[in-house]
């Protein structure tokens, strides 16, 4: 089990009247566009790779944002939570201005659920293929699906090792989604900014509709900082700032007792030490896609 104080490092001393006031969305500081929310006791998918045997709850999570100056936050279903959202939409509707979700979904949802998930504060889909097969997007039934999420103008969020790109970077975009990438697009640890998928992903998000998130840099092999170090500039030019998101990937599953949350944070400031840059990715970049203040 993961010591609390792992998990809430930094946090002491912070009131709780303070801890759970949602931030006001004109007055967004920074967004963290990527933490997973759960408790034990969550009924769990059958096939999951991995399942925490600790909490990272709503309240746990705001308390490290407030001391890290963070307003904002994206929270994305953990995998191994499967399509039952529910704990997540439940601190979508307690803290609506200080969150908004990304969810997992079955490509045979109907409209009036997504429309219902949209209402509740939903803005995307994440496919986390990591040990899954790539999905067949461009049957009917997926074609018909990514149709329903781009009438809604949500994104599709896809975790999937970057040699895979080639193959679905196309359909999705032929969707007409917005096309978010996790970990820097996940380029093999041997090849780093050398991977012909990254390549790809690089190539094809020059056209607009391809976001990277900077977050996870420790779940892209041993050498994963300095590719993510090599990685700023390419993206930077080939997508444009306000293409880059930064996500801290709080609790940090299966890495919680070697990774902090301020060092995910310094990391940006290596990365982009221009204020101005860092603010297109924390904050004017995320508000549009994330819809902070209706947008």
């Amino acid at each position: 089990m993961i010591p609390r104080r792992a998990l809430l490092a930094g946090c002491a001393g912070l009131a709780a009247s303070a801890l759970l006031r949602p931030a006001s969305a004109a007055a967004v500081t920074a967004v963290d566009t990527h933490a997973h929310v759960f408790k034990r006791g969550l009924a769990l998918t059958e096939g999951r790779r991995y399942a925490p045997d600790y909490d990272a709850t709503p309240e746990d999570y705001i308390r490290v944002l407030d001391a890290n100056g963070i307003s904002n936050a994206v929270l994305v279903q953990p995998s191994f939570l499967g399509t039952d959202n529910g704990y997540m939409l439940d601190a979508l509707k307690r803290y609506p201005d200080r969150f908004r979700g990304i969810a997992v979904v079955d490509p045979a949802i109907s409209a009036d659920d997504l429309k219902a998930l949209d209402a509740a504060g939903v803005v995307g889909v994440r496919l986390n293929l990591i040990g899954q097969p790539d999905p067949p997007l461009a049957s009917e039934a997926w074609r018909a699906h990514l149709k329903r999420l781009a009438d809604l103008r949500w994104q599709v969020e896809v975790q999937a090792e970057a040699r895979r790109w080639p193959d679905l970077l196309g359909p999705l975009r032929d969707g007409g989604v917005a096309v978010v990438a996790d970990h820097f697009g996940k380029p093999d640890p041997k090849l780093g900014v050398d991977d012909p998928g990254f390549r790809r992903l690089l190539e094809i998000g020059r056209g607009g509709g391809v976001y990277v998130k900077l977050s996870g840099p420790y779940r892209n092999g041993a050498d994963g900082a300095a590719t993510a170090r090599a990685a700023i500039p390419l993206l930077r030019d080939a997508l444009g700032l306000d293409h880059l998101l930064w996500g801290s990937d709080w609790p940090h599953t299966q890495f919680e007792s070697k990774v902090q949350y301020a060092d995910m944070r310094a990391n940006l400031d290596a990365w982009l030490p221009d204020p101005a840059d860092r603010r297109v990715v924390l904050v004017d970049a995320p508000v549009r896609l994330f819809r902070f203040g209706g947008t």
